[in-house]
């Protein structure tokens, strides 16, 4: 064969590459499929218990506030703009809570020592108290429920939630504002 008659790479007529069918699509997409399902199964099963785990905190206390106590007593003298970021609300939805929560004595506004615009928020002594209870509650029903299962398991599965909740809100903040796809 002659040098001439070689066809190179570059020479080559570009190969029809098929689309993927249908099937394709689903099959790649199934984890996710799967996934959209089991969150949303946890979600509607967390809501429906997030009102008793509430009423365990106060007999007033909203279900949505559950998780500003506890990220509270997570991160004691944190600020309102913190919680705003953290839970991806604006400022005047946390300061509505938060005003309630006051008035329900669980939680205090103390001048930020650093900035005397700003306010530090805790937890009063009976809002330590009433969330630690509620707290160890959620973690008994959790052990319960999950009895039959290995310790790695549960550890693995907190790790994945943290590492999902982490990746999901990165994609947020980037997208915010554009729908998905």
């Amino acid at each position: 064969m002659l040098e001439a008659d070689k066809i190179s790479v570059d020479d080559a007529a570009p190969v029809p590459v098929a689309a993927p069918s249908l099937d394709d699509a689903l099959a790649a997409s199934e984890p996710y499929v799967a996934l959209e399902r089991e969150v949303r199964m946890i979600i509607r099963r967390a809501q429906s218990s997030a009102t008793l785990t509430a009423r365990r905190v106060h007999p007033d206390l909203e279900a949505s506030a559950y998780p500003l106590l506890a990220y509270i007593a997570q991160h004691p003298g944190t600020r309102g703009s913190d919680l705003a970021v953290a839970f991806g609300v604006g400022r005047a939805t946390v300061s509505r809570q938060l005003s309630r929560l006051v008035a329900l004595g669980l939680v205090q506004r103390d001048v930020d020592p650093e900035d005397s615009r700003g306010q530090r928020i805790t937890l009063t002594d009976d809002g330590a108290q009433r969330f630690e209870r509620a707290r160890a509650a959620r973690i008994t029903m959790f052990r319960g429920a999950l009895a039959d299962w290995d310790p790695d398991d549960v550890s693995q599965l907190a790790t994945l939630l943290h590492r999902y909740l982490a990746d999901l809100t990165a994609w947020q903040t980037v997208h915010a504002g554009r729908p998905p796809g």
